[in-house]
């Protein structure tokens, strides 16, 4: 057998595995296209990352200028989340992400033209615009296309596609930068368009919750009732939360304390991990003394991990839930981010990259195992019809503190630790602090969400589906 036709095969056997883990073609399908709309995106922020020293060489740039260009980015995504998240609620999702998917094209096509700085600023705020659309919607879709006691595990497969993005942002765009910064964000631009397709043909699911459980209590729901656990009056909507406006439903969704507890977790993880996006590869590059080829096999490995953890994290969640534990989804990112600050210390302070690479991966794994179940609990928490604008508030508010990290770190790196050989090692370690604080916090949601998910049960109950 040919290499080519052996290259065949294992393609067509890993197909049809996925297919049948994730439960049919449809299925399989649609959690393709939301993974890759996450891809695109976190592939898009890696490229920045990936060209920092061609975008230094070529612009006349320093760290802080790199952060900037990400940072910006997001601040406005984080702005921008908000009206994509009321119109998540209110008009055809798929509609309104395919169409913004071809403005991510246009802007990353802009980006590719620019002649200096300060006009490649001004693409990333546009991009950062049309790309807040992806936070609202597809949490929205994933909440309406499956089952409650399956969105831990769906969630796994669908966040796999942002550290999918990132891998290919980091070695192969990565790769293209070494030729040429705007080849990379070119070869972005094209897949873009194509995309923007695929997520146009998706079916739009009815809202309310999965069509056929819908009328039907989670298993969140039915062992927060099993136990008599009685929901909060002042979370229980009375009329059907469509009706509410922006303020209105962002003073309910902050109200929900479990929830203000995951976008703050959520947030502190982001927060790291946007800065290892930025800096990763220039640190492993300083700090192990290794080319940046090497680097980026290195990450790719390293990702390796970061994709099998977002795969159990999710599963372990639901099948622990199904098992009678009512706080699993929020006692497995708890234990995951305490071991996620414990694990990346040896790496910061041994200099064999060989050495590194065990810890590595094992805290890439705990690092992205977090984020599937607090996302199922997200939706567990809150009534369906509000998703997209709880969504898009939580979005603005975590990208808020995301935006910060690459600016942030930059910052630290130049002006804190004097911008040296070991300023991005020490910056490394002073931002494992948010990591601790994503545990602590955590650990106080252990004692809010099984009220929280009642009160959502009780909501949804004057909330009918459509």
């Amino acid at each position: 057998m040919s290499e080519q036709s052996r290259a065949r095969a294992l393609g067509s056997l890993a197909g049809r595995l996925l297919t049948e883990t994730i439960g049919g073609a449809e299925r399989t399908r649609i959690v393709v296209v939301l993974a890759s709309v996450l891809a695109l995106s976190s592939a898009d922020a890696s490229t920045v990352g990936a060209s920092a020293t061609e975008l230094r060489h070529s612009l006349h740039i320093s760290n802080t200028d790199i952060g900037l260009l990400v940072s910006v980015t997001s601040i406005v995504a984080a702005a921008a989340s908000l009206p994509f998240g009321a119109l998540a609620d209110r008009v055809r999702r798929t509609w309104l992400l395919g169409g913004t998917i071809v403005l991510w094209g246009v802007a990353m096509l802009w980006s590719a033209t620019v002649p200096t700085f300060g006009k490649l600023l001004l693409a990333r705020l546009f991009l950062g615009g049309v790309s807040a659309v992806a936070g609202p919607t597809i949490a929205s879709l994933v909440g309406d296309y499956f089952p409650a006691a399956e969105r831990g595990r769906i969630y796994g497969f669908v966040l796999a596609g942002e550290l999918v993005g990132s891998g290919v942002g980091f070695a192969v765009t990565g790769e293209f930068a070494a030729l040429s910064w705007r080849l990379a964000f070119v070869i972005l631009a094209v897949p873009a368009f194509a995309l923007a397709w695929f997520v146009l043909t998706l079916r739009e699911p009815p809202r309310g919750g999965h069509a056929e459980d819908v009328h039907e209590p989670t298993d969140a729901q039915r062992l927060a009732a099993a136990r008599g656990i009685e929901p909060d009056p002042r979370l229980v909507l009375r009329e059907d939360p469509r009706r509410l406006d922006i303020v209105s439903a962002t003073r309910y969704v902050l109200a929900i304390r479990t929830n203000v507890i995951l976008i703050v977790s959520s947030a502190c993880g982001y927060f790291f991990l946007a800065g290892v996006q930025t800096f990763g590869i220039e640190f492993s590059t300083k700090h192990y003394a290794i080319a940046s080829a090497l680097a980026n096999l290195l990450l790719l490995v390293v990702g390796g991990g970061a994709v099998a953890g977002v795969l159990a994290g999710g599963a372990v969640g639901d099948r622990l839930l199904r098992r009678g534990y009512i706080n699993a989804r929020i006692l497995v990112p708890a234990l995951c981010a305490g071991a996620t600050a414990v694990l990346f210390v040896p790496p910061l302070f041994v200099h064999s990259a060989s050495a590194a690479v065990p810890y590595l991966i094992v805290a890439a794994f705990m690092l992205s195992a977090q984020n599937p179940p607090l996302d199922a609990a997200r939706l567990d928490v809150v009534v369906p019809l509000m998703w997209g604008r709880a969504e898009g508030i939580r979005t603005f508010l975590r990208t808020g503190a995301q935006a910060l990290a690459p600016l942030l770190f930059g910052a630290v790196s130049d002006y804190v630790f004097g911008g040296g050989r070991n300023a991005l090692q020490w910056t490394f370690v002073v931002m494992l602090l948010p990591l601790v604080g994503s545990c602590v916090v955590l650990a106080r949601g252990l004692r809010w969400y099984p009220r929280d998910v009642a009160s959502a049960a009780a909501s949804a109950e004057v909330t009918p589906a459509r």
